[in-house]
């Protein structure tokens, strides 16, 4: 039986990419060595770096004003790398509370600087993405997170301001185009897009560097990253490969443009369906709807346990909620296929036919 997996990340990649990565893991590029064991700064590595940075530029069309970093500690060390070289400890920030990684970010920028959180949809259960605020053109910035895991909700427009934007894009980068001029810093924790676990993308641009006026340790300034080319330390060398491998992978399926268009017809499948299923209710908003994350309940809560088990029968794994709102939440990535999608919906439909 074939699995579909809905895992929110670590989450599905491109079978092709599984077997390149299996091959490379036994031996790269016939090289007789593995992908583990190769140097950093060997040959075989290096080329396959700057491959995945060129990727980068290239299906992101960005600038060469731009920085591309791969560096570990997960998105979570964004949320105080970028006030921490980017907030002046006599300047503000600005945020907009999207879910639980803003409100996180939120918390760690405060260690750094003043922060106003011009926006909040906490109150609201972070239902939809909040559009009615200002901000302030003091700011030394604005954090967004486009997309938000739990809830199912992303940012379809992003703000105009005049302040650059930090984005969290973990779970919905390289997944639509996007105006990269836009934005002084992107970050994204590889493991729903682009890669396994272990890497974080960072863009940034050159004018966000030097202003936070303090004294930052080696392994948390940019700057020094930069210049050692994310090798300062030992980078975190498979995922990079694998990462590489998605995104040649990406391109072959015609670029982010191409994609998102996938996207947006697999989401719509998904949602007529929640709308239009007498049993099942969406979370999100409807100007809001994530095309990444796709959350709902049975109206009935009494059939959650039945209805994953259907889903357990027929293959379509991770499909529960998370732990903090329950429900079930399908998680449908790039190399999510139709055909998972499809899976899914069919048992929403075999569910009612029992339940009705």
């Amino acid at each position: 039986m074939k699995i579909h997996n809905f895992s929110p990340g670590p989450s599905i990649l491109p079978q092709s990419v599984f077997e390149k990565a299996a091959q490379g893991v036994l031996d790269l590029n016939g090289s007789g060595l593995s992908i583990l064991e190769v140097s950093h700064r060997g040959k075989d590595f290096i080329a396959i770096h700057e491959q995945a940075k060129q990727l980068v530029k290239e299906l992101l069309q960005v600038p060469d004003t731009y920085h591309i970093l791969f560096l570990a500690g997960g998105a979570s060390s964004q949320f105080f790398m970028t006030p921490l070289n980017c907030l002046p400890q006599d300047g503000r920030a600005a945020y907009v509370d999207t879910g639980s990684w803003s409100s996180k970010a939120i918390k760690e920028a405060k260690r750094y600087g003043q922060v106003d959180v011009i926006a909040s949809s906490k109150a609201d259960g972070y239902k939809y993405i909040p559009k009615s605020f200002t901000v302030p053109s003091e700011a030394a910035y604005l954090h967004l997170t486009s997309n938000n895991t739990i809830y199912g909700t992303q940012f379809h427009q992003f703000p105009q301001c005049d302040i650059p934007i930090v984005c969290d894009m973990s779970s919905d980068i390289f997944s639509r185009p996007v105006d990269i001029n836009r934005f002084g810093i992107i970050y994204a924790g590889a493991q729903k897009n682009m890669g396994p676990a272990g890497v974080t993308l960072v863009i940034i641009r050159e004018d966000m560097l030097g202003k936070a006026n303090r004294d930052i340790p080696s392994m948390l300034d940019y700057k020094v990253h930069i210049e050692g080319d994310s090798m300062y330390n030992t980078p975190p060398v498979f995922p990079i490969y694998v990462s590489m491998l998605t995104l040649d992978w990406l391109k072959d399926q015609g670029g982010v443009k191409s994609i998102e268009e996938i996207n947006q017809q697999k989401a719509k499948v998904l949602y007529d369906e929640i709308d239009r299923n007498p049993l099942f209710i969406g979370v999100a908003a409807p100007e809001d709807r994530s095309l990444m994350n796709v959350t709902f309940l049975l109206k009935d809560q009494a059939l959650e346990k039945p209805f994953l088990e259907m889903c357990k029968q027929i293959g379509c794994d991770g499909v529960k909620g998370h732990r903090s709102v329950g429900g079930f939440r399908a998680s449908i990535y790039n190399a999510m296929p139709l055909e998972g999608v499809e899976a899914l919906v069919g048992a929403m439909q075999q569910f009612e036919k029992q339940m009705g």
